[in-house]
């Protein structure tokens, strides 16, 4: 596969998985902020998918529905929805030959949604949270056409690499934020509605209830979104996902590519899978966390000098 193709699908996939969190961060967070009004901020949510520049700040002077505005459909927020759903689109049309043409449709679809004047309207005035709801159906679709329709190639492989190494970055960002709020402490006590509102912002407080069955504190959290491997959102099920994708690329002809970034995600793997609570309370939760985040941007920088890389 062509290095422009490969990359094109690598990022489409990122972008709409971004696009994906940070909708659902969303939409749990407005609903934290009806609930608990006098504790609650939307400096974490910026924190974790913006820049935090004066002009970010501004925008959204962390009010509810400007911060919805602003990460939404603002068109010179990079990482709103309305951009990453552009750039997706934009990529796979690039390469069009090599998606589907019901996934080309929906991607489509998608964008002139996001630019639809009525989703600033309905952002304003109506629910935000049905609003937020239909986008993520909107998403939802995607996905299913992805798993539906595209062949198991190469192409897939790569779209399913930019998904789980974009995941796996989201849940460390996600626990860095809203651990650095306790100071990286697992011994301060927190509300258990923050982490309730922390587990279902990722989809995982379902799981959890039925997994543990114990107290909604900071160990359990850490444990299931690091190394619950039946978690879909957990660091070590996306670096396992990750892994599985990558292997499927091996060929004669780019074997110092494949073991170059094999070993970097299997140093990954076994970084996370062979070390626990205790060994994370001897390093420090947040050099334990800056530490993975480094290997996954060092596995991304990788992706793109062997296999992106246009001469």
């Amino acid at each position: 596969m062509l290095s422009r193709v490969a990359n094109s699908l690598y990022w489409m996939s990122r972008y709409m998985e971004r696009c994906d969190g940070i909708l659902r961060l969303l939409r749990v967070n407005y609903a934290y902020s009806q609930d608990e009004f006098d504790k609650f901020s939307w400096r974490p949510v910026l924190m974790i998918f913006t820049d935090m520049l004066p002009i970010t700040i501004e925008k959204t002077k962390y009010e509810g529905r400007k911060v919805l505005e602003f990460m939404v459909t603002d068109k010179l927020n990079k990482n709103s929805v309305f951009s990453l759903v552009n750039k997706s689109r934009e990529n796979a049309r690039s390469v069009q030959d090599n998606v589907t043409k019901e996934l080309w449709q929906c991607l489509n679809d998608y964008y002139h949604v996001t630019r639809n004047k009525d989703l600033v309207t309905a952002l304003k005035v109506e629910d935000p949270i049905s609003v937020l709801d239909d986008l993520v159906q909107q998403g939802m679709h995607y996905y299913g056409i992805c798993e539906i329709t595209m062949a198991r190639g190469e192409g897939y492989y790569f779209m399913n690499i930019g998904k789980y190494l974009e995941r796996a970055m989201q849940s460390v960002d996600i626990l860095n934020v809203k651990f650095s709020e306790l100071g990286y402490s697992l011994e301060e006590r927190s509300d258990p509605t923050y982490w309730k509102y922390l587990l279902l912002s990722i989809s995982g407080y379902e799981i959890f209830l039925k997994s543990y069955r114990s107290a909604l504190d900071s160990r359990n959290i850490l444990h299931q979104i690091v190394w619950n491997e039946h978690f879909p959102r957990s660091i070590i099920y996306s670096v396992k996902r990750l892994k599985q994708s990558f292997e499927t690329l091996k060929t004669d002809r780019n074997s110092e590519a494949y073991k170059a970034i094999s070993f970097m995600i299997g140093k990954l793997e076994s970084h996370i899978r062979y070390s626990d609570l205790k060994d994370l309370e001897e390093k420090g939760l947040k050099e334990y966390l800056h530490d993975i985040k480094q290997e996954l941007l060092a596995i991304g920088s990788a992706f793109n000098h062997y296999y992106f890389a246009f001469n």
